[in-house]
């Protein structure tokens, strides 16, 4: 079965370069840009993974509580992906529900690495 990634990022040139990184390794991709979009867009697209941007105008740390708070979705992994990369930020990240953080600008190996490690193949 082919996993569904979704990416939610308010810059097309982010959604795009992952978009194209993940679609060459098989998993199927669904573009999301903005948090409060998302919202509606996970319980619809069921994905196996959400990427997400810290910073949108509905941000994501707000966005990742949010959907935390649906316990069908509790165990869903949940990746920041932003160009903040603080201790500060990873910190606030993984306190909102998030399960890992990954720094801008990212190569193809990082994400495929990390959706290795939270949904397989």
């Amino acid at each position: 079965m082919v996993k569904k990634i979704m990416v939610i990022d308010d810059s097309p040139v982010i959604r795009k370069v992952a978009d194209n990184f993940l679609k060459k390794e098989g998993y199927q991709v669904i573009l999301v840009e903005d948090g409060f979009d998302a919202l509606v867009s996970v319980m619809e697209e069921e994905p196996d993974l959400i990427f997400i941007d810290v910073l949108m105008p509905f941000d994501g740390y707000k966005t990742c509580q949010i959907i935390r708070s649906n316990d069908s979705l509790k165990k869903l992994p949940i990746i920041f992906l932003s160009s903040k990369d603080s201790e500060f930020d990873k910190a606030r990240g993984l306190m909102v529900g998030g399960n890992d953080y990954l720094t801008k600008p990212f190569t193809k190996e990082s994400i495929i690495e990390v959706v290795k490690k939270y949904v397989g193949n």
